[in-house]
């Protein structure tokens, strides 16, 4: 499970580092494809806020009950809802500007670097803090628990895996020639 999420935090990490290039362009006054940053945002709601950060929930949940460590769940969940908020509220932006809605330029940087900043802090915490905790007290048997509690939540990723190239095809496409 731990490499699972380690795993998916490496995915997730060269998604940030592609919306800090698009910010630090808009910024500069470059255009920017939208869409390639709205599909980005959309595999974050879709794929982190509904597979990741559950599986995620599960494992802290289960960690709670046996240490009785509240306090770790309670930042985890925590971290989890505002990013939750922080990605639909950029993605409602989005689409405003997919839209031909005005929308300010620097806000939406503001917005981008806060987002890219916000995760990249919530996944340092995890592997920092978190992860090392679960590994040290969860033993193989505790895994395999939570590996059944986890089962009904866990999704193939729906951009680094071959289950399904339709789904993020624009977004695949453009990592695959990016830089």
């Amino acid at each position: 499970m731990l490499a699972r999420l380690m795993h998916d935090h490496k995915h997730i990490a060269i998604l940030l580092k592609v919306l800090k290039a698009k910010y630090t362009k808009l910024a500069a006054g470059e255009a920017i494809n939208y869409n390639v940053v709205r599909d980005i945002v959309e595999y974050m709601q879709s794929y982190a806020e509904h597979s990741h950060h559950p599986l995620e929930e599960v494992i802290s949940e289960f960690y709670w009950n046996k240490l009785g460590r509240s306090h770790i769940n309670e930042k985890l969940t925590s971290e989890h809802f505002k990013l939750g908020e922080a990605s639909t509220s950029l993605m409602a932006t989005l689409n405003l500007i997919l839209n031909d809605i005005v929308v300010s330029k620097e806000q939406l940087v503001a917005d981008l670097e806060s987002y890219v900043r916000m995760q990249q802090s919530h996944m340092e915490y995890e592997e920092s803090t978190v992860f090392p905790k679960w590994d040290e007290v969860i033993t193989d048997e505790d895994w395999q628990k939570v590996a059944a509690l986890c089962d009904a939540r866990l999704i193939d990723d729906p951009l680094f895996s071959d289950s399904d190239k339709v789904l993020f095809e624009e977004l695949r496409e453009y990592l695959e020639t990016a830089d």
